[in-house]
């Protein structure tokens, strides 16, 4: 099968940063499915990944975790999925990704593709919306309401960083599924006018001091924080605007510790979500990420919730992959970067 991949960390203007390769076929066994890719999309895993990580044994590293495509085969213990259905998954960062025709994956952490999306915007969405719905309602424990109720509730949720591919899928999640009062982060106009398309309530300018702003807006103290990107700058702010046992649930990587016991005196708490944790450590409950896909898929052909994609490249092989690769290093990258076909 043809596939992409590289065994030593370079420059992605390195010819061998990502090469075309041909691999064997790999045989589904166990709770494991085959699915024939048809679309990808690539995300700052990949090149992190690939900038921090040489294969193993002298073979060929294979990256991707975003995919959708179709099972041709399924293992002796799968029971969820049959040859023909139409998939969609972000799958698990301890084995091959989806930069390849074929791809094995656990049917667990594997979801129903939205019936009315195509392949290239569907594939937009498994890594950003597990990652947006465990931080909403497994780490900061928003209320969830059945769909069309839209009551308001005493929740004010601040996203910072809300313009990226993350929250700009968890800024519709909230809006679709909570009765929050969603405050969002932006600087440019664009991308005010991108979440406020999204859903979010009201929109603050991260460049300037939060205290003020919000507390113009008049809705009382913050609930929850979705920390998407600046922790380190933004966590004594944070531990202002926090109303007692607030929370806060954070996804990127500090560089310097945090004083957590800034906490202590509202009795905040701190939440780091990683969407990976569940099928790396083959978490008992790993069909969460199954059902939560699932919702997410009909939110979308509800048309609650819409794609984040932002960019096609082009068919899956590696000069596509290095364009992706580059265009997200230089952090210009607007919605999701997809390939498709091959």
């Amino acid at each position: 099968m043809k596939a992409i991949g590289y065994k030593e960390s370079l420059p992605i203007n390195n010819a061998a940063s990502l090469v075309d390769i041909e691999l064997a076929q790999p045989i589904a066994k166990g709770r494991d499915i085959l699915v024939k890719v048809s679309a990808i999309a690539v995300n700052p895993v990949d090149y992190k990944i690939r900038q921090n990580m040489t294969a193993e044994n002298g073979e060929y590293k294979v990256l991707g975790w975003d995919a959708v495509g179709e099972v041709v085969s399924t293992g002796e213990l799968a029971t969820t999925f049959k040859p023909g259905d139409k998939v969609y998954y972000a799958g698990d960062l301890n084995r091959q990704g989806s930069n390849a025709e074929y791809q094995l994956v656990d049917e667990r952490i594997v979801g129903n593709k939205p019936k009315s999306l195509t392949d290239s915007e569907a594939a937009a969405l498994p890594l950003t919306a597990i990652t947006a719905y465990e931080l909403l309602f497994e780490h900061l424990a928003l209320n969830k309401q059945s769909t069309g109720t839209n009551e308001s509730s005493k929740e004010v949720l601040l996203v910072v960083g809300a313009a990226g591919g993350v929250g700009s899928i968890l800024v519709q999640l909230a809006r679709a599924v909570t009765g929050a009062t969603i405050i969002a982060t932006a600087s440019r106009e664009s991308s005010k006018a991108w979440i406020k398309k999204l859903g979010a309530h009201y929109v603050v300018d991260h460049t300037q001091p939060l205290q003020t702003q919000i507390d113009a807006l008049e809705l009382g103290e913050v609930t929850h924080i979705a920390s998407l990107n600046g922790t380190e700058s933004y966590f004594d702010t944070y531990v202002e605007l926090l109303a007692p046992f607030g929370k806060i649930a954070m996804i990127d990587d500090p560089e310097k510790p945090l004083d957590v016991m800034k906490l202590k005196m509202k009795s905040l708490s701190l939440h780091i979500e990683f969407m990976f944790a569940r099928s790396m450590f083959n978490a008992k409950d790993m069909e969460e990420q199954r059902h939560l896909l699932n919702h997410v898929a009909d939110l979308i052909d509800s048309g609650q919730i819409e794609t984040t994609l932002g960019k096609e490249l082009g068919t899956i092989n590696a000069e596509n992959l290095k364009l992706a690769h580059a265009e997200l290093e230089s952090g210009k990258s607007i919605g999701k970067i997809v390939l498709a076909g091959f």
